[in-house]
């Protein structure tokens, strides 16, 4: 009986933290308007990048979801539209749009700019948030290691060819979601692709360090263009980018709890997102780094600008920018 009432008051006393956890976080984006701007978002059928496409849409924005199946894409495109109903929408200015992107296929990424550059006539900002974590080793169909062949050489091309348009719709904004965990890796030129040897944990940091690289040195390249640039990391959040973790069967219902009682829900994880895509407060604001809402310090390897530069380079020539 006892054992009983401890665990029925610390799960009240944890859904009370979630509900007040939540509410706050909810209120990041609160009031602020989107209405007139149009927002990419890669990855936008789940997860963080559903949940800030929700958001967006809520403010007014025109949402475009790019993503790499577009049967989900659309249905989850109709689940956001059911829950914001459909009239606040046609009346409230905000637009859902799908846009298959598969950021595994350099051939999808080019076509997909290519459509936005013929269709759109502004893109205000660019949220760079698709992500493969900690797959078996596998390839891309132009044969990169694939969690850095999708998490950062994807997104690099893809923001390269949309800059353009990007600076003729300044001020505008790029935001590129990483992860806490770019701490462990390290960018090794001797093996980008991972062909001499690989592990899945240090090939998601590796790419996770490269987003925040590639941010800090398209901020320098894009100073005084009206075009900003900042890089964040959601905080531990409850999607199913771990599908490709294995959690022992036994475990599973210890790591349910877990994670509903600790783990952050994707909309408090996608805070963030919103926050740096449509805040005032950071108007102007870039090259920075930022966890809920906040800015937040780099460890020195992700703010060496020489091995940035390089892997800009690198990068440039992997994806075809240059021969």
């Amino acid at each position: 009986a006892a054992a009983a009432t401890l665990a029925l008051g610390g799960g009240i006393l944890l859904a009370a933290w979630r509900w007040l956890r939540g509410a706050a976080r909810a209120a990041a984006g609160a009031g602020a308007s989107m209405r007139g701007k149009t927002v990419i978002i890669t990855g936008a059928n789940s997860g963080l990048g559903r949940a800030a496409a929700a958001e967006l849409l809520r403010m007014r924005a025109r949402v475009i979801m790019g993503c790499r199946d577009r049967e989900r894409a659309e249905r989850a495109a109709r689940e956001i539209r059911a829950e914001l109903g459909e009239r606040e929408e046609a009346e409230g200015g905000g637009e859902l749009v799908v846009r298959e992107l598969d950021l595994a296929s350099l051939r999808s990424v080019r076509a997909f700019c290519h459509r936005v550059l013929q269709e759109e006539p502004r893109l205000d900002v660019l949220i760079n948030n698709a992500g493969i974590f900690q797959c078996p080793y596998m390839k891309t169909e132009d044969g990169f290691e694939m969690q850095f062949g999708v998490n950062h050489l994807g997104h690099f091309l893809l923001t390269n060819l949309l800059l353009g348009l990007l600076k003729n719709s300044a001020p505008s904004r790029i935001v590129v979601v990483s992860s806490k965990l770019y701490k462990y890796g390290e960018i090794n030129f001797e093996d980008l692709n991972s062909e001499i040897s690989y592990n899945k944990s240090f090939c998601y940091s590796r790419s996770k360090l490269a987003n925040i690289l590639f941010a800090r040195e398209l901020a320098r390249r894009l100073e005084g263009t009206g075009v900003t640039v900042n890089s964040l990391h959601p905080g531990i959040v409850r999607t199913n980018l771990g599908r490709y973790v294995n959690i022992p069967f036994l475990a599973k219902p210890l790591f349910n709890l877990v994670s509903w009682a600790f783990f952050k829900t994707p909309l408090e994880g996608a805070q963030t997102s919103i926050y740096l895509a449509s805040s005032p407060d950071v108007e102007g604001v870039s090259g920075k780094y930022f966890g809920d809402c906040k800015e937040e310090e780099l460890l020195p390897k992700a703010m060496d600008d020489l091995v940035a530069r390089k892997l800009w380079d690198i990068s440039e020539v992997m994806v075809g920018l240059l021969k």
